[in-house]
Formats: C-alpha cells, structure tokens, sequence
C-alpha cells in the first residue's frame, strides 16, 4: 500500500476480498466502499511485517474523517487496533475472543482478524470463522451494498 498508495494491494487485501465476496473492481468502488486506515501515517516494517499504527495518528485522523463518510452501513474492523479502537469497553481480551463475539457486536459492525498470511494458523485453528462468520459477512456486506 505504501508503494502503489492503494490499500489492500497485496495478499491479505485478496483474502480480505475473498472473506466478503467482492472482486477488485467492487471494492475499490468509492460510491459504496471507503477505507479508512487507523492512522494514515505509514509505521514502517520490521522483519517484513508492518509495525502497529503509530499511536496518534489515530485520534488525529478519525475524529475528522468518520464525520465525513455519510450513509454508512456497515463497519469491518480489521484487526486488533480497528477493534480496541471503535469497541472500547466491549472489545473483548483477545482479538479471537473479539472476533468469536461477534453476534455480541451491533448488525453494522463485524470484527475480524487481519487477513495477513500471519493469521493463517489462527484461521486453521478456528474453523468456525469460515463455517459460521464468513457466510454472514457476507451476507452483511451484500446487504450493505443494495
């Protein structure tokens, strides 16, 4: 994302996508679909992974972008840092813990997990996400879209 400056440019953007059944095409469509990053200051990387969003980058940037995405009808909160973020108290003390809780969350929120490569032993360990969360994202999503 860095390089091209389009977010979710990469594997887990094609993972991403493939969760919520949207080709390229779909999701970067800007008349339905906004991403919003948690800090729009690039961390830099460590080892090849990207490092955690730099803490005020965050409370800098969303309170002046979120007032701007108007009709918005569904959230994904991708990862740990979007969770703890837009959750608050109700995030739970894990990010699987969080994620599992979905049906907790309102209808127009899901957490998820990052889809990097990273988390696929998670994946693999939880098969209940593939079986029971995807299908309803996608669902969400497409009902989101109408």
């Amino acid at each position: 994302m860095h390089e091209s400056g389009i977010p979710w440019n990469d594997p887990s953007g094609d993972r991403l996508r493939s969760w919520i059944n949207l080709d390229r095409e779909q999701f970067y469509d800007k008349r339905n679909i906004a991403v919003a990053a948690m800090g729009f200051c690039y961390p830099g990387t460590v080892k090849g992974a990207d490092l955690p969003p730099l803490r005020e980058c965050a409370p800098l940037w969303r309170p002046r972008l979120l007032p701007l995405l108007q009709k918005v009808r569904l959230t994904l909160l991708v990862g740990a840092y979007a969770q703890r973020y837009h959750l608050g108290a109700a995030v739970n003390r894990t990010l699987g813990e969080t994620v599992r809780a979905w049906r907790d969350y309102p209808d127009n929120v899901m957490p998820l997990p990052h889809p990097s490569w990273r988390n696929s032993a998670w994946l693999k360990r939880n098969p209940w996400f593939e079986t029971e969360l995807i299908p309803e994202l996608r669902r969400r999503v497409s009902s989101a879209l109408r």
